[in-house]
């Protein structure tokens, strides 16, 4: 689908964002300024303005290293810098293509998240 850019100081993070209503519903909110903070020394996690629409998505998912995710109870992006196992209600944004090691810092960090053209 769309390419996004994680902009984190001067360090950038590219992914590439998967086909459904919650990716869709997600880009429409692009640019955003978030606050990214640590969650379970496995993902960075931030709260996004409103809820993503998750009609056409599975119940739950698996992610591992790289993967963007929203979950829907909290409202929050999650971006996994290890892996994790299967959450209910977990739904798949899309992957980082690169920088992935960008997400090793610790304390909150301000991002932009934007659309590349």
């Amino acid at each position: 689908m769309a390419e996004i850019r994680i902009i984190l100081g001067t360090n950038i993070i590219t992914a590439q964002l998967a086909d459904n209503s919650a990716s869709r519903d997600f880009l429409s909110l692009l640019p955003l300024q978030l606050e990214l903070n640590d969650y379970a020394s496995t993902e960075k996690v931030a709260d996004l303005p409103k809820q993503l629409a998750v009609t056409d998505t599975p119940a739950g998912f698996e992610p591992s290293a790289g993967d963007i995710a929203y979950y829907a109870p909290w409202g929050n992006l999650a971006i996994f810098y290890r892996d994790f196992g299967y959450a209910n209600r977990l739904v798949n944004l899309g992957r980082i293509t690169e920088g992935l090691a960008h997400l090793n810092f610790r304390g909150p960090q301000h991002a932009t998240i934007e659309r590349v053209a």
